[in-house]
């Protein structure tokens, strides 16, 4: 709840700001950006599937590995890091499913993105980009636009023709915003007196927004989400993880340093393994906030203008315990090659002619890893029978290298576009 003090005289926010929302504009601090993701989604897709109540801990299980553990689960200490014998231990009424494809999930995955997007407008207000098979950025800021141009006349101005785009709105009414049952990410002493602007306003009408699209899938589909509500995606991501499961977190501007301090960018996507590692060593620290102080030029100067760059599309398993025989890792060669060519179609890269060139096969036994990499035949389609093909002949070259069983780590990689950045 936000409390009022004395009025702003003006805006932060200026007309330009407010007209670039209905553009899409990354440029403008009005930009509305939400990230759902779906708890635990394996095991709900499960628990979905059998009829298993929430309060019943289940665990979704390939061979001895588990995969996705539920919330129940967790209350017992099982986690994704044990094999089953150790689980059952630590939980002897575990529901355990076990697994072998990828497939059903995918199937529920898209009837979910279709929940969403029945609470959403139309094109060209909508803006719904997948993220992963469980989790979904959505671009708000045009829909918000509408919606704030309807709720508040005074803003029509910064529409009209010939309105200068640099001249400052006027400040919002002064009402106590209504965050319901969403997280708000505390405002320190001074930021809590002021009053909110229009930000803070487009923050709460999005936050609306996705509590409708996930309340819609839980109503259709009976899945729980979490959301996360900012002004990027960086944010956003890392707001839907704060307050799991099936709840939502907005992060407005004023919250942002203080959302940050304890965060560890290594701990972030696309900034955790060597990318992190090198970030951390190049300027001593693993803290957000001294980072943010560093200059762009510096970073790209000190890190390589091509540090960031998304390398591959990558599908991988560890084994624990660790796998002994060819059939086995066929197997995981299948389950990897469905999983890589069902994103290659979601993510349009075979639509676009975006072909990828090469695969890649690595294979981890003892502390020795080895890999090889085969082209893909310009001519041949590329499909998951291809991507099968090609997986087993690197696992052939492989194993004529020497010795891989007990194999602890699998896992298959394709090039991605070379235009594709972290965001």
């Amino acid at each position: 709840m936000a409390t009022s003090s004395q009025q702003m005289e003006t805006s932060a926010f200026t007309h330009r700001h407010f007209t670039q929302m209905a553009a899409f504009s990354s440029g403008t601090p009005l930009r509305v950006i939400a990230h759902v993701d779906l708890d635990a989604f394996y095991a709900q897709c499960e628990m979905v599937r059998l009829g298993v109540p929430e309060d019943v801990p289940l665990a979704v299980q390939q061979w001895q590995s588990l995969i996705a553990v539920n919330y129940a689960a967790r209350k017992f200490g099982v986690t994704r890091q044990i094999n089953i014998t150790e689980a059952r231990k630590l939980c002897p009424q575990l529901v355990a499913q076990h697994v072998a494809t990828w497939h059903p999930y995918r199937f529920e995955s898209r009837k979910i993105l279709a929940a969403m997007k029945e609470v959403l407008p139309p094109p060209p207000l909508q803006r719904v980009e997948k993220a992963g098979i469980d989790e979904v950025f959505l671009d708000l800021s045009a829909q918000v636009h509408s919606i704030m141009l309807v709720s508040f006349p005074v803003l029509s101005a910064a529409m009209a023709p010939g309105a200068d785009p640099s001249a400052r709105l006027p400040p919002p009414p002064i009402t106590a915003l209504d965050w319901k049952s969403d997280h708000l990410v505390d405002l320190d002493e001074a930021e809590e007196i002021k009053d909110p602007d229009w930000d803070d306003i487009a923050l709460s009408i999005g936050a609306d927004i996705i509590r409708e699209v996930r309340a819609r899938v839980r109503e259709k589909l009976n899945y729980t989400c979490s959301g996360g509500i900012s002004h990027n995606k960086l944010l956003s991501k890392l707001g839907s993880a704060q307050n799991k499961p099936n709840k939502q977190t907005v992060i407005r501007g004023r919250a942002v340093a203080r959302f940050l301090a304890p965060i560890k960018f290594t701990k972030m996507r696309n900034l955790g393994g060597k990318l992190g590692d090198q970030v951390a060593l190049e300027f001593d620290t693993e803290d957000i906030n001294q980072l943010l102080t560093v200059p762009l030029s510096s970073l790209k100067s000190r890190l390589g203008q091509e540090t960031g760059l998304i390398k591959s599309m990558l599908s991988a398993k560890s084994f624990r315990p660790p796998i002994h025989t060819r059939a086995q890792a066929e197997q995981w060669i299948k389950i990897f090659a469905a999983d890589i060519f069902s994103r290659l179609v979601e993510e349009g890269i075979l639509e676009n002619r975006r072909r990828p060139k090469t695969v890649s096969l690595h294979v981890r036994h003892n502390n020795l890893t080895r890999s090889r990499q085969i082209q893909i035949p310009p001519a041949r389609p590329l499909d998951e029978f291809a991507l099968v093909n090609m997986g087993s002949s690197l696992l052939t070259q492989i194993m004529s290298e020497g010795e891989v069983w007990p194999c602890l780590h699998m896992n298959m990689s394709l090039p991605r576009d070379p235009r594709a950045r972290i965001y």
